[in-house]
């Protein structure tokens, strides 16, 4: 059985290829209009916010992601043509996985894709990588060039049970970048840092949240019935590697409210005096703030023993090596960023094309 499913997008669409421990990772952009202006440089500092070894809470494997461009660009604007890119896997370190080659990690993906293909890259889990992450983020990048008007601001919001407790319009999101775990408050930032670090020695994990806030999307983006804005949102987001929740405006906590609180009265000028909606309505978009909130599990492959089965279904100890995150969240800040890019370009380029 083939593997499918290595596309994303209608009308700008990125295809990745590429293993964790292969040669490269890179993709191929279709759709990006000509004579849009890309800065090459802007692409590398989105990578370089997801790269690892960037901070002493992140995986130590030091990779410089450094991307080259193949195609698509002439003297800093897009022909046209596709955008071919690669980004070479310079700190490989594939004997740290010999001991998993018949083993399957708990809540993995290597039980999984044996069974899909009947065989399985187990040096750092080839496809299933976070790695594959990198050719989103420069997919996500050149698509944030069609949209200069659109701001997407994603941060951490919680890890583990500390998470911050204002709304998001009272938060200061020129200071998401202010620290190493990406979340702009310093005085919680502080606590999750402490937290991710004693459970990084620990040879343990933990999981978080990031909330994403869009700004300057305009009424009218979105197609439904099965394309609805916000059902792109949550596949984009839910194609993240360890994500494993996705809820927009008011969530589920809309289930505890009655019509009357829940409703977004509109005010002057079109704007709406609350967001419970998160900016999108009838899957397309109402000219307000995009919000929304996505959750991480903690990352699945952990230093401490667990029980689990090799091959044969035999049970057997694990503790794995490696080297890995103790918390995913402050990497996949840009990741994020990158995946809510590539939606709003498509709907951007279906709203001009009626398609």
């Amino acid at each position: 059985m083939q593997m499918a499913g290595n596309s994303f997008g209608t009308l700008f669409r990125l295809t990745t290829f590429g293993e964790s421990h292969g040669l490269a990772i890179g993709g191929v952009i279709d759709g990006c209009p000509p004579g849009i202006e890309i800065d090459q440089k802007l692409i590398q500092e989105q990578l370089n916010r997801r790269r690892p070894g960037q901070s002493k809470i992140v995986t130590p494997r030091s990779e410089k992601d450094k991307v080259e461009i193949l195609s698509g660009i002439f003297e800093g604007k897009s022909t046209g043509a596709p955008i071919g890119f690669i980004i070479k896997n310079e700190s490989q370190e594939s004997k740290d996985y010999d001991h998993l080659k018949d083993v399957y990690r708990p809540s993995h993906a290597d039980f999984t894709y044996d069974k899909k293909y009947g065989t399985r890259d187990y040096r750092g889990g080839g496809r299933s990588s976070a790695r594959e992450t990198a050719c989103r983020v420069v997919g996500g990048s050149i698509a944030s060039a069609i949209l200069p008007q659109v701001k997407v601001h994603s941060f951490v919001s919680q890890v583990g049970s500390i998470k911050v407790e204002k709304a998001y319009s009272e938060i200061n999101l020129s200071e998401i970048e202010s620290n190493v775990v990406r979340c702009p408050e310093a005085a919680t930032a502080a606590k999750m840092i402490a937290l991710i670090e004693q459970l990084r020695d620990e040879g343990d994990t933990v999981g978080g949240q990031i909330t994403c806030v869009i700004k300057g999307v305009p009424a009218g983006w979105g197609e439904p019935v099965f394309d609805k804005l916000h059902a792109d949102l949550g596949k984009a987001m839910l194609s993240i590697n360890a994500v494993k929740g996705f809820e927009i405006g008011s969530g589920f906590s809309a289930v505890a409210m009655q019509g009357s609180e829940h409703n977004d009265a509109f005010e002057k000028g079109f704007n709406t005096k609350t967001n419970n909606s998160g900016g999108v309505q009838g899957g397309i978009s109402n000219g307000q703030d995009i919000v929304f909130n996505v959750a991480f599990k903690p990352v699945a492959t952990i230093k401490k023993e667990q029980s689990t089965v090799n091959k044969e279904g035999e049970k057997v100890a694990l503790a794995a090596k490696g080297r890995h995150d103790p918390c995913v969240v402050p990497r996949a800040v840009p990741i994020v960023d990158a995946m809510a890019y590539l939606v709003l370009a498509d709907h951007f380029l279906r709203q001009k094309t009626n398609l």
